[in-house]
């Protein structure tokens, strides 16, 4: 049965850590939301293409922390800080912060990583990033799996910092970037400008952002040289993107901080991002008939808004309302076919009330759902979780397993993958479909464990002249 014994629950597309807000001294956590990547995705896209990068070839990965922070792992994963999101003003702060950053993946600033994390979960990703740095700069070997349990090091910062020339090329890379785009780079120096002050501050009082991405002078100074020589200085971004930026700040500050929307927005601000928010904090707060009353305002006003019918649907399965709940959910689908992330919503909202005695066909749809949602994101553990217990309700014990299997992989649980890929090897027909998966799997963990066996040797003297 579900319980909902995941490292993270989803929220209305949003997937948080079970006990709240992250505070000090905590791991930092993944959240994952389905309009809120949508947006970075859509305002990237001529920043890609002026980098000679496909749409959709940079993954946006939120992190729940306070601390102002980015940074790119795994190749084309740039992790964004919350509290780095919450500090710009513009949607163009946030462009340039991503502008930089793409100029660290066009480079390959960070392909020491790579190979690290390869075929991981988003928070494994994170957790290993994190425990590596911290194992290099303490030189324990425990670092890391500390760190991926959850203690927080500051160590980190001496594994992700930049060299001054990496931050200039970065940054040099970031404006030819807005040039090609035909935007503005004011948002590139209003947000280092915000940062500028802090150069002067001992280290230990600095953002990690700062500690990280070295700021000098000299590279605030090229920024703003190339914002007056610009010929797209004062350009405006378009007008909906300024509306698309309160909105997710709005959902961050409701399921992040709900106590504190009250505070955040003046009940005088009827703006739709204000009462989003207030819908969210109530949800979260668990007044159900505020919350449900909420997000039907918001919904009279945007019948269309696939993310709203997600919210209530999100919303209507927390209170127990699972048919209501299908329908919300369904039709967010409908609405938005290309968000995998509201069909996982809808797939695990299928599975949970198959368990109330719905039809034998709703768990075939959780299924159908599911695989197809697994195509856009094949680093969700969730989804092969939820796809595993599927299979167990319709007696299909090898693809079930094969699912658990998938997960451990993602999780770098090798041993669990490893003993479940092959239990279920025997019993499967040589050459069939779920045979190869179950192969891969146990090819995979062979190669990881020959690199392990490398990298040892290399470190301590297996490959000396």
């Amino acid at each position: 049965m579900i319980k909902r014994l995941f490292v993270v629950i989803a929220m209305a597309g949003v997937i948080l850590a079970a006990g709240g807000p992250a505070r000090a001294g905590d791991s930092p956590r993944i959240i994952r939301d389905t309009e809120i990547e949508a947006i970075l995705k859509e305002w990237s896209r001529p920043l890609l293409a002026a980098a000679g990068m496909e749409p959709g070839a940079v993954n946006f990965v939120i992190v729940q922390d306070d601390q102002v922070n980015a940074f790119v792992a795994g190749g084309a994963n740039i992790f964004l800080y919350t509290g780095l999101i919450e500090k710009t003003k513009t949607p163009g702060e946030l462009l340039g912060v991503i502008a930089h950053e793409l100029g660290h993946v066009r480079s390959g600033h960070l392909i020491r990583t790579r190979e690290a994390v390869e075929k991981a979960t988003y928070e494994a990703m994170l957790g290993m990033v994190l425990g590596i740095g911290a194992a290099i700069a303490t030189g324990a070997g425990q670092a890391a799996s500390a760190v991926s349990m959850g203690t927080r090091a500051q160590a980190e910062a001496r594994f992700l910092a930049f060299s001054r020339a990496q931050e200039s090329s970065a940054d040099q890379a970031a404006l030819e970037f807005l040039k090609s785009a035909q935007q503005d780079p004011a948002g590139l120096l209003g947000f280092m400008q915000q940062l500028e002050s802090q150069e002067l501050l001992p280290a230990s009082q600095q953002s990690e952002y700062v500690r990280t991405h070295p700021l000098t002078r000299d590279r605030v100074d090229a920024i703003r040289r190339a914002m007056e020589q610009s010929s797209y200085a004062g350009k405006e971004l378009p007008a909906a993107w300024s509306e698309e930026h309160a909105r997710f700040l709005a959902k961050l500050n409701g399921f992040i901080a709900p106590g504190k929307v009250a505070w955040i927005y003046d009940d005088r601000d009827q703006s739709i991002a204000a009462r989003y928010a207030r819908a969210i904090a109530a949800y979260r707060e668990n007044r159900t008939e505020d919350a449900l009353l909420r997000i039907d305002g918001l919904l009279a006003e945007e019948p269309q808004n696939p993310y709203f019918h997600e919210l209530k649907g999100q919303m209507l399965m927390d209170f127990g309302r699972l048919d209501d709940s299908r329908r919300e959910l369904q039709r967010a689908v409908e609405l938005d076919p290309q968000a995998p992330l509201i069909r996982v919503l809808y797939g695990q909202n299928l599975i949970e009330n198959s368990q109330n005695g719905a039809k034998k066909a709703d768990v075939a749809e959780a299924i159908t759902q599911l695989t197809r949602a697994l195509r856009d994101e094949p680093r969700s553990a969730m989804i092969h979780r939820l796809l595993a217990t599927a299979y167990g309700y319709q007696g299909r014990e090898a693809e079930a397993k094969l699912h658990l299997a998938e997960e451990a992989v993602l999780q770098r649980r090798f041993d669990d993958a490893k003993r479940l890929a092959e239990s279920v090897s025997g019993q499967l027909k040589q050459g069939s479909r779920t045979w190869l998966r179950a192969q891969d799997i146990l090819s995979f963990i062979r190669q990881d464990d020959k690199n392990k066996d490398d990298d040892s040797n290399n470190r301590y003297g297996g490959n000396r002249g």
